[in-house]
């Protein structure tokens, strides 16, 4: 499955870090950044989500909140929050049931090998639940100024 810009956000309810839970549900009402990463602790998502972490005033001046998904658990996204500072929300998709949902769960190929994985990728999310902006096969340099001008440019909480 895939989603196109102006689509309604797929539904989503998943355990986040620190015990909790969160739904699109829970959302309504409030624009958001819903980027999907391969895996905590690894050079790429550490990147990018210090990245998100070290931008975020300027989010919260677009009123954007900042949720990053993967298939890690609820325990490694303890970890990986605390060993960076991250003060945003992550969402655990272990059964991989929203990367499915927002077409990111794909065949990737390394070294000749293929396999399953997350390809990175970010949308924007406004309040009404309808996605504004879509980058899929992110590359993390310059992608969180490139989402927090888009942002800017869009006024989603405006």
């Amino acid at each position: 499955m895939s989603v196109d810009i102006n689509d309604q956000a797929p539904s989503f309810d998943a355990l986040t870090d620190g015990g909790g839970q969160l739904s699109l549900q829970d959302l309504k009402g409030q624009a958001f950044v819903l980027y999907f990463y391969p895996k905590d602790d690894t050079p790429g998502c550490t990147k990018e989500s210090c990245g998100f972490r070290d931008n975020l005033p300027a989010f919260e001046k677009t009123g954007l909140r900042i949720i990053g998904v993967s298939k890690d658990g609820v325990a490694r996204h303890d970890k990986f929050k605390s060993k960076y500072d991250l003060p945003f929300t992550l969402l655990s998709d272990e059964d991989g049931k929203i990367c499915e949902s927002y077409g990111t769960w794909v065949e990737k190929s390394l070294y000749g090998r293929k396999y399953m994985g997350i390809e990175r990728a970010t949308f924007l999310i406004d309040g009404a639940g309808k996605i504004r902006h879509i980058w899929r096969k992110v590359k993390v340099k310059g992608h969180v100024e490139e989402v927090l001008a888009t942002a800017q440019e869009l006024q989603l909480a405006a």
